[in-house]
Protein backbone atom coordinates (compact mmCIF):
# COMPACT_ATOMS: atom_id res chain seq x y z
CA UNK A 1 0.00 0.00 0.00
CA UNK A 2 1.32 3.41 -1.02
CA UNK A 3 0.74 6.33 1.55
CA UNK A 4 1.62 9.76 0.88
CA UNK A 5 1.28 12.02 4.60
CA UNK A 6 1.46 15.76 4.91
CA UNK A 7 2.66 16.05 8.28
CA UNK A 8 2.09 19.13 10.09
CA UNK A 9 3.60 19.29 13.27
CA UNK A 10 5.63 21.75 14.61
CA UNK A 11 8.14 22.87 17.25
CA UNK A 12 11.11 21.45 17.83
CA UNK A 13 12.14 19.03 20.98
CA UNK A 14 15.66 19.88 21.96
CA UNK A 15 17.26 16.31 23.01
CA UNK A 16 20.77 15.48 23.76
CA UNK A 17 21.42 12.02 25.69
CA UNK A 18 22.99 12.64 29.37
CA UNK A 19 25.88 10.50 30.46
CA UNK A 20 26.57 9.30 34.51
CA UNK A 21 28.90 12.12 34.92
CA UNK A 22 25.96 14.84 33.81
CA UNK A 23 27.85 15.62 30.60
CA UNK A 24 26.81 14.87 26.93
CA UNK A 25 27.22 12.05 25.34
CA UNK A 26 29.45 12.32 22.68
CA UNK A 27 27.92 10.52 19.65
CA UNK A 28 30.61 10.01 16.92
CA UNK A 29 33.60 10.60 19.45
CA UNK A 30 32.52 8.40 22.05
CA UNK A 31 36.33 6.40 23.07
CA UNK A 32 33.86 4.13 25.46
CA UNK A 33 31.75 2.28 22.65
CA UNK A 34 33.68 2.98 19.58
CA UNK A 35 34.81 0.12 17.95
CA UNK A 36 36.53 -0.52 14.66
CA UNK A 37 35.98 -2.88 11.68
CA UNK A 38 37.75 -4.00 8.63
CA UNK A 39 36.41 -3.95 5.22
CA UNK A 40 39.31 -4.67 3.38
CA UNK A 41 43.13 -5.59 4.35
CA UNK A 42 43.71 -1.54 4.86
CA UNK A 43 40.87 0.07 5.40
CA UNK A 44 38.77 0.48 8.81
CA UNK A 45 35.37 1.68 9.53
CA UNK A 46 34.37 3.07 12.66
CA UNK A 47 30.99 1.98 14.28
CA UNK A 48 29.41 2.99 17.48
CA UNK A 49 26.39 0.90 19.43
CA UNK A 50 23.77 1.77 21.97
CA UNK A 51 21.03 0.63 23.33
CA UNK A 52 19.95 -3.03 23.25
CA UNK A 53 16.92 -4.66 21.44
CA UNK A 54 16.23 -5.10 17.40
CA UNK A 55 19.20 -3.80 15.42
CA UNK A 56 18.52 -0.62 13.61
CA UNK A 57 21.55 0.65 11.36
CA UNK A 58 22.21 4.52 10.75
CA UNK A 59 23.64 6.13 7.79
CA UNK A 60 25.11 9.66 7.96
CA UNK A 61 25.05 12.52 5.10
CA UNK A 62 27.81 13.17 2.99
CA UNK A 63 30.19 16.37 3.71
CA UNK A 64 29.19 17.77 6.77
CA UNK A 65 27.08 14.44 7.90
CA UNK A 66 29.24 12.17 10.67
CA UNK A 67 26.97 9.63 13.20
CA UNK A 68 26.74 12.83 15.69
CA UNK A 69 23.82 14.42 13.07
CA UNK A 70 22.29 11.38 14.50
CA UNK A 71 21.64 12.62 18.19
CA UNK A 72 18.09 13.35 18.49
CA UNK A 73 17.36 9.69 16.49
CA UNK A 74 20.21 7.66 18.79
CA UNK A 75 18.72 9.71 21.96
CA UNK A 76 14.87 8.18 21.17
CA UNK A 77 15.99 4.52 19.34
CA UNK A 78 18.05 3.26 21.76
CA UNK A 79 15.60 3.11 24.57
CA UNK A 80 14.45 0.69 22.86
CA UNK A 81 16.52 -0.73 19.84
CA UNK A 82 20.21 -1.55 19.36
CA UNK A 83 21.18 1.73 17.52
CA UNK A 84 24.06 0.86 14.93
CA UNK A 85 26.24 4.22 13.97
CA UNK A 86 28.71 3.98 11.02
CA UNK A 87 31.07 6.43 9.84
CA UNK A 88 31.21 5.88 5.72
CA UNK A 89 34.91 6.08 4.14
CA UNK A 90 36.26 9.58 4.69
CA UNK A 91 34.01 10.38 7.34
CA UNK A 92 36.14 11.74 10.76
CA UNK A 93 37.48 8.37 12.32
CA UNK A 94 37.18 6.02 9.57
CA UNK A 95 39.66 5.57 6.74
CA UNK A 96 39.42 7.10 3.39
CA UNK A 97 40.22 3.49 1.92
CA UNK A 98 42.30 3.65 -1.92
CA UNK A 99 39.22 3.42 -4.06
CA UNK A 100 37.10 6.42 -5.36
CA UNK A 101 33.56 6.33 -3.56
CA UNK A 102 30.08 4.79 -4.76
CA UNK A 103 26.83 3.68 -3.61
CA UNK A 104 27.73 -0.15 -4.35
CA UNK A 105 30.66 0.19 -2.30
CA UNK A 106 28.88 1.82 0.68
CA UNK A 107 26.03 -0.69 0.93
CA UNK A 108 28.43 -3.35 1.19
CA UNK A 109 30.59 -1.74 3.51
CA UNK A 110 27.29 -1.61 5.56
CA UNK A 111 26.48 -5.26 4.94
CA UNK A 112 30.13 -6.19 6.10
CA UNK A 113 29.29 -4.26 9.42
CA UNK A 114 26.27 -6.51 10.27
CA UNK A 115 28.07 -9.50 9.11
CA UNK A 116 31.14 -8.55 11.63
CA UNK A 117 28.09 -8.10 14.40
CA UNK A 118 26.59 -11.60 13.46
CA UNK A 119 23.25 -9.52 12.28
CA UNK A 120 21.71 -11.66 9.91
CA UNK A 121 19.03 -8.39 9.37
CA UNK A 122 18.45 -4.91 10.58
CA UNK A 123 16.20 -1.75 9.74
CA UNK A 124 18.00 0.95 8.08
CA UNK A 125 17.71 4.73 8.77
CA UNK A 126 19.56 6.63 6.10
CA UNK A 127 19.81 10.34 5.40
CA UNK A 128 21.19 12.05 2.07
CA UNK A 129 24.49 10.02 1.28
CA UNK A 130 23.15 7.30 3.84
CA UNK A 131 19.61 7.43 2.34
CA UNK A 132 20.82 6.34 -0.87
CA UNK A 133 23.17 3.92 0.20
CA UNK A 134 20.44 2.44 1.95
CA UNK A 135 18.38 1.67 -1.27
CA UNK A 136 21.68 0.52 -2.83
CA UNK A 137 21.70 -1.71 0.44
CA UNK A 138 17.89 -3.25 -0.02
CA UNK A 139 18.43 -3.18 -3.56
CA UNK A 140 21.58 -4.99 -3.54
CA UNK A 141 21.27 -7.41 0.11
CA UNK A 142 17.40 -7.67 0.13
CA UNK A 143 18.07 -10.48 2.92
CA UNK A 144 19.48 -8.41 5.73
CA UNK A 145 17.44 -5.34 5.48
CA UNK A 146 13.96 -5.46 7.65
CA UNK A 147 12.98 -2.36 6.95
CA UNK A 148 13.87 0.76 5.96
CA UNK A 149 13.55 4.92 6.39
CA UNK A 150 15.01 7.18 3.66
CA UNK A 151 15.08 10.89 4.37
CA UNK A 152 16.25 13.47 2.07
CA UNK A 153 17.22 11.41 -1.07
CA UNK A 154 14.85 10.94 -3.95
CA UNK A 155 15.21 10.16 -7.32
CA UNK A 156 19.22 10.82 -8.96
CA UNK A 157 18.50 9.89 -12.35
CA UNK A 158 21.14 10.02 -15.50
CA UNK A 159 22.09 13.76 -16.00
CA UNK A 160 21.07 15.06 -12.38
CA UNK A 161 24.53 15.02 -10.98
CA UNK A 162 25.43 17.95 -9.36
CA UNK A 163 29.94 18.97 -8.91
CA UNK A 164 29.59 20.98 -6.00
CA UNK A 165 33.25 21.24 -5.80
CA UNK A 166 33.96 20.56 -2.22
CA UNK A 167 37.48 21.35 -1.12
CA UNK A 168 39.33 21.81 2.28
CA UNK A 169 40.36 25.25 0.94
CA UNK A 170 36.39 25.95 0.38
CA UNK A 171 34.81 23.99 3.10
CA UNK A 172 37.12 25.33 6.49
CA UNK A 173 36.47 28.93 4.91
CA UNK A 174 33.04 28.07 4.80
CA UNK A 175 32.98 26.08 8.64
CA UNK A 176 36.38 26.32 9.50
CA UNK A 177 35.61 26.27 13.27
CA UNK A 178 33.21 23.10 12.45
CA UNK A 179 35.38 20.78 10.44
CA UNK A 180 38.41 21.50 12.69
CA UNK A 181 37.07 19.14 15.54
CA UNK A 182 36.84 17.00 12.74
CA UNK A 183 40.19 16.75 10.62
CA UNK A 184 41.85 16.50 14.36
CA UNK A 185 39.88 13.28 14.79
CA UNK A 186 40.85 12.19 11.08
CA UNK A 187 43.12 8.87 11.23
CA UNK A 188 44.73 10.56 7.04
CA UNK A 189 44.20 14.22 7.39
CA UNK A 190 46.19 14.93 5.26
CA UNK A 191 44.04 12.98 2.31
CA UNK A 192 41.08 15.21 3.30
CA UNK A 193 41.12 16.92 -0.26
CA UNK A 194 41.39 13.73 -2.19
CA UNK A 195 38.86 12.33 0.01
CA UNK A 196 36.17 15.13 -1.03
CA UNK A 197 37.05 14.80 -4.98
CA UNK A 198 35.86 11.28 -4.90
CA UNK A 199 32.49 12.71 -3.28
CA UNK A 200 32.33 15.32 -5.75
CA UNK A 201 32.76 12.69 -8.20
CA UNK A 202 30.25 10.60 -6.53
CA UNK A 203 27.42 13.95 -6.13
CA UNK A 204 28.14 14.04 -10.20
CA UNK A 205 28.76 10.67 -11.59
CA UNK A 206 26.04 8.62 -9.62
CA UNK A 207 22.57 7.06 -10.67
CA UNK A 208 20.19 5.86 -8.07
CA UNK A 209 17.02 5.86 -9.64
CA UNK A 210 14.08 3.13 -10.83
CA UNK A 211 16.07 0.47 -11.73
CA UNK A 212 17.08 0.52 -8.23
CA UNK A 213 13.86 1.15 -6.78
CA UNK A 214 12.11 -1.52 -8.86
CA UNK A 215 13.95 -4.34 -6.83
CA UNK A 216 13.78 -3.33 -2.92
CA UNK A 217 10.95 -5.40 -1.73
CA UNK A 218 10.93 -4.34 1.84
CA UNK A 219 8.64 -1.51 3.94
CA UNK A 220 10.19 2.28 3.23
CA UNK A 221 9.11 5.38 4.53
CA UNK A 222 10.57 8.40 2.53
CA UNK A 223 10.56 11.56 4.31
CA UNK A 224 11.82 14.41 3.42
CA UNK A 225 11.04 18.91 4.15
CA UNK A 226 9.04 20.68 1.01
CA UNK A 227 11.95 23.28 0.87
CA UNK A 228 14.68 20.63 0.58
CA UNK A 229 17.76 21.74 -1.57
CA UNK A 230 19.41 19.05 -1.99
CA UNK A 231 16.11 16.36 -3.16
CA UNK A 232 12.89 17.98 -3.42
CA UNK A 233 9.89 16.58 -2.90
CA UNK A 234 9.32 15.90 -6.72
CA UNK A 235 12.78 13.92 -6.63
CA UNK A 236 11.22 11.45 -3.50
CA UNK A 237 7.73 11.16 -4.97
CA UNK A 238 9.05 9.81 -8.04
CA UNK A 239 11.12 7.10 -5.84
CA UNK A 240 7.98 6.36 -3.53
CA UNK A 241 6.37 5.19 -7.07
CA UNK A 242 8.73 3.15 -8.07
CA UNK A 243 8.81 1.50 -4.85
CA UNK A 244 6.93 -1.54 -4.30
CA UNK A 245 5.89 -0.78 -0.33
CA UNK A 246 6.34 2.61 0.32
CA UNK A 247 5.04 5.69 2.20
CA UNK A 248 6.39 9.37 1.34
CA UNK A 249 5.50 12.08 4.56
CA UNK A 250 6.31 15.51 3.29
CA UNK A 251 6.74 17.77 6.28
CA UNK A 252 6.14 21.73 5.78
CA UNK A 253 8.45 24.45 6.08
CA UNK A 254 11.58 22.42 6.72
CA UNK A 255 15.08 22.40 4.42
CA UNK A 256 17.67 19.36 4.27
CA UNK A 257 17.95 18.64 7.51
CA UNK A 258 14.38 17.87 8.32
CA UNK A 259 15.29 16.14 11.44
CA UNK A 260 16.87 19.36 12.81
CA UNK A 261 14.32 21.50 11.72
CA UNK A 262 11.45 19.71 13.12
CA UNK A 263 12.28 16.51 15.24
CA UNK A 264 8.59 16.15 16.82
CA UNK A 265 7.10 15.90 13.01
CA UNK A 266 9.82 13.07 11.93
CA UNK A 267 9.94 11.54 15.22
CA UNK A 268 6.00 11.21 14.88
CA UNK A 269 5.90 9.41 11.55
CA UNK A 270 9.32 7.19 12.49
CA UNK A 271 8.14 5.98 15.35
CA UNK A 272 5.11 3.69 14.51
CA UNK A 273 6.70 3.47 11.27
CA UNK A 274 9.22 1.55 12.75
CA UNK A 275 7.10 -0.64 15.13
CA UNK A 276 4.87 -1.72 12.62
Amino acid sequence: MKRILFTALFGICILGAIAQDGTKVPYGYNESVGKYFEVTTDTKLYYEIYGEGEPILMLHGGVYGYIDEFEFFIDSLSKNYQVICLATRGHVKSDIGHEPFTYEQRAGDAKKLLEHLNIEKAGIIGFSDGGYAAYRLAADYPEVVEKMVVIGSGDRPVGSGVNYGYSEEKLMKEAGGYFKKRLAAMPEPKRWNESLQWLNALYENEVVSEKVFKKIDCPVLLLAGDKDQYSNPEALLKAHESIKESNLSIIPGCGHVVFYCNWNAVWAVVEPFLKK
